[in-house]
This record gives C-alpha cells, structure tokens and sequence, in this order.
C-alpha cells in the first residue's frame, strides 16, 4: 500500500474534519462573539480536550500501538484480541473514574485552570456548569481512540480520520438549532461536545467488528501486555502532559489578560491547527506502525528511509503552510470569523495571535514526525527528557513575551518551545544513529526556498490590503480567498516542477 496515497485518504478525511471544524467556529464567533460566554466555553472544553490528548490521542497511543503492531507481527490474531480486550477493560475503569472525578471538582478545576475568572463570579460559575457537562466527553473520545489505534494498526486510516467530523456537526447543531433552549445559549455547545463524543465511539464499532476485534470485559491488570503498556505510558504521561501543561499554564496567564484573550488564542490555535492535523498527525498516524514494523524486524535501513521521508514531506507541505498562514492572516481570520458579534478588534487581535503561532508551525509538525521515531521503538524516555526541557523554555519565554506582546507573546513562546523540541529530537535521532539523511538535502532545501519565494510574492501582491477585507461582503471574502489559497497553491507546486520534483519521488509503500 502507498504511504503516500493514503496520506492522501487521510489527509483528505482531516480536511473535510478541518472545515467543518471552521464552519463550527464561525457558528460559534458570529453566535457568541469573542467575550464572557465563549472564554468560558473555550476553558471548559480545553481540560477534557487536554485530558484526551494525554490519555487519548497521546500517551496511550504512543505505547499502545507499537506493542499491539508488536503482537499483530508476532503472536497472531488470538493474542492480539485478548490483548486489545484486556486493555479496553482497563482504560474503560480508568476513565470512568477520572470522569466521574472531573464532574465532582470541576469548581476547583476552574480555578486551578482560569484564576482570573474568580473575580467574574457569573463567568466563573459559568465555567464549572459547562465543565460538568462536557468533561464525560474525555471517556468517549478516549475509547474512540483505542477504537482508532487498532484501525489504524491493521491499516484502517481513512474511517479514524473522519471521526471528528462527528463532533463539529453536533456542535454546529447545537450553536444553530438547540441553543435558543438553553439559559444561557451557550450551555448548548457543551451538550454538542458530549453527543460528538457519543457518536464518534459509535460511528467506530462496526469498523472493529468486521475485524473481528470487538472488545470484549476481561480485566487483568497483570498480564504482561497490559502492564508494558502501562510502563510506557508512565513516562509517556509525563511527556504529553508537559506539552499541554504548557498550553494549560498560557491559559492561566490570558485569563489574567483582558477579556477576550483566551478567544483570541483559540481562534488562531484553531487555524493553526489545520496544517498540525492536516500533515503532522497525518503523519505521524501512518509512520508510527510501519516504523513500528521495521523495528520488530529489526530493520533499521528503512527505518532510517521511511523518517528521511516523512521529514521530507513535511517541510515540502508545512513550510508552504506556515508562510501563507502569516501572509493571508486577516483575510482568513475575516473570511472566517468577522460575523455578527466578532468585532474589527478581534480580528486585529487575533491576527496578532496567529502570525506568532505561525512562527512555530513548522516546528509543531515536525515534532509529530521526529517523536515517532522513538515511539516505534518503545523509548519514550527521550522525548520526555526533552519535553520536560522544552517546558522550562517556553515558560521562560512566557514571562519575557507577556509583558510586551500580551496574548501575542503567549502563543510566540508556544512555537518556539515547539521548534527547540524538533531541533533536540532531531538532534538525538543523529546522535543515536537511528536516523540517516539520505542524499540530496542541500539542493532539496535550496529548491525548496526558491518556490516558497515565488508563493509569498505571489500572495504578498495578490492579497489587496488588509482594511479591504473588512469591507468585503461574505461572498466577496469567500471568492477572493479561494483564489489566493489556489493561486498560492498553484505558484508553488508549478515552481517545485520547474525545478525538478516529480510526485514519484515521494511514493513510498507500507509495511506491511
């Protein structure tokens, strides 16, 4: 199977997810604005939405997949069941109790997470009421993820992949068709994030029935499978957790910021977050089993090749990406968000927000594809070592950007902690010998300069001025985006063919 075919399927999944994931917002900014309603929401979504990355999406998936690839390769079909069963069985208990916990302190969560809203008592009070509805969320979404890692073992990519769009459409409902039920409005988006996360476990199952690899109850915390699991996951924790404490604690700073703050940083984090999906766990969902699968064969040549490729593809896919991000910052923040309660201000701030983020992308998306290459071997110390680094920088950071750049400074700090961890993960990679540039760098790069130069003059003239994208009408933004973005589009991949990349050179098959 081609690796890069189904990036493509995947990718293509994630796009579909990111677009209605902007549709979702621009519901949400043109319903609630950008002020006490939506920084409540925004709060109380991101600790459930932390809690999935560390248990869901993060820590358990770095040391579930490569030892279930490990049995799949080695034990068979049987031992891989009772091993996907017993795991099931654990992670259900763990996060049933963690839920249940969440729901009881969500006061004393909101507190720890936003001080500055205690001296707002409504907007406070607002947060724990949407807290506990929404913090069950992280017991769904965290099964869907178990659901997913299988899939995705035994290459199922695509169905994973669309999940989220799930999630987006409840929320869409919610914000257009069940908010005028609730007092206030916004409580809806909170029973949206619960039925997403309901649905996306469901939309799973018959997936992992036609495999013939439904969980079924077997508690055994003792069996060797689990209890490796469970070793790897404890630095894995710490790891992951390090990155979104770090985004936790820039919460904390914006909730002492004006208001608004914390709205800013989402929406931008939100167009961020659509190249990070798009390529970076892209990604690294399809390299962590094949590289997963030359480690058990001991096969460190390729293993070497396939991360020369992955890294490769990155910078061919992201660098395009950070840059339009920085040059087309207003047009898309006001061809998606500058409706109804989002103001000229918003925009101007969270234009602020995304060109800092934008500073870092490329660093953000190259950690997905270099962490990989430890993950697969079941070393998770390293990255953890150099998160824990990667922490103490970016909040020093914090401290030296906040003052002068306020919320700007906050999502600065965030991408340059993010290159420093690409630049030291890379740097281990070599060190340890497990990973070996290929020939042809120097001119790559080169090449590639050269065609993010001729998009940027491109989009840098073609754009107009900024002031004329708030006196556009919808359609007049909607139709002059759409050109730049394939506009820019087609000015790079043209100039990348001028200069001699062909599409084959990419194509690369699984391991199988």
């Amino acid at each position: 199977m081609n690796l890069l075919k189904i990036l493509a399927a995947v990718s293509s999944m994630t796009l579909l997810s990111r677009i209605l994931g902007f549709a979702r917002d621009a519901v949400i900014a043109r319903a609630f604005g950008a002020g006490a309603w939506t920084d409540a929401f925004f709060v109380a979504f991101k600790i459930p939405n932390l809690l999935r990355r560390l248990f869901a999406e993060g820590a358990f998936s770095q040391a579930f997949v490569p030892v279930l690839a490990e049995y799949k390769n080695r034990r068979g079909a049987e031992a891989t069941h009772v091993l996907i069963n017993k795991v099931a069985t654990a992670l259900f208990l763990a996060l049933a109790a963690v839920a249940a916990l969440g729901v009881l302190a969500a006061p004393l969560i909101v507190v720890v997470s936003a001080p500055g809203f205690l001296a707002t008592p409504a907007k406070f009070d607002l947060t724990v009421d949407l807290l506990r509805i929404v913090f069950p969320y992280i017991l769904f979404i965290s099964l869907t993820a178990l659901a997913g890692g299988v899939l995705n073992t035994y290459s199922r990519f695509s169905l994973p992949a669309f999940t989220p769009v799930l999630l987006n459409v409840a929320m869409i409902l919610a914000a257009t068709v069940a908010a005028p039920w609730f007092d206030p409005p916004v409580l809806a988006l909170g029973w949206g994030a619960f039925l997403g996360g309901c649905l996306q476990l469901a939309l799973q199952l018959p997936a992992l029935k036609r495999l013939g690899l439904i969980p079924r109850w077997d508690l055994d915390l003792k069996d060797e499978g689990v209890r490796r699991i469970l070793k790897l996951m404890a630095p894995a924790t710490l790891g992951v957790s390090i990155a979104q404490v770090s985004l936790l604690i820039n919460t904390v700073f914006a909730s002492f910021l004006e208001t608004g703050s914390v709205s800013w940083l989402y929406y931008a984090d939100r167009l961020m977050e659509f190249p990070t999906g798009m390529l970076g766990v892209a990604l690294g969902t399809i390299l962590l089993p094949s590289l997963a699968k030359h480690h058990a064969e001991n096969d460190a040549q390729e293993y070497s090749k396939l991360l020369d490729w992955g890294l490769r593809l990155t910078l061919l896919l992201a660098a395009p990406a950070a840059a339009a991000l920085a040059i087309l910052a207003v047009p898309l923040i006001a061809t998606l968000f500058f409706y109804g309660e989002f103001t000229p201000r918003d925009v101007e701030m969270t234009r602020l927000a995304l060109v800092a983020y934008s500073v870092g992308l490329l660093g953000l998306i190259l950690v997905k594809v270099l962490a990989p290459g430890f993950y697969a071997r079941q070393d998770i110390r390293t990255p953890v070592k150099i998160a824990i680094l990667t922490l103490f920088a970016t909040q020093a950071m914090n401290l030296m950007f906040i003052w002068p750049l306020k919320h700007a400074g906050l999502a600065l700090a965030i991408g340059l902690g993010a290159c420093l961890n690409a630049g030291i993960l890379y740097r281990q990679l070599r060190r340890q010998a497990i990973y070996q540039p290929q020939p042809g760098w120097a001119a790559f790069l080169a090449k590639l300069a050269a065609a993010l130069f001729a998009m940027a003059v491109f989009l840098w003239f073609a754009m107009g001025t900024e002031a004329q994208w708030l006196d556009y009408r919808g359609r007049e933004r909607l139709a002059h985006i759409a050109l730049l973005v394939a506009g820019g589009a087609g000015t790079y991949f043209a100039a990348l063919w001028l200069l001699g990349f062909r599409l084959a050179q990419f194509r690369r098959r699984a391991a199988e």
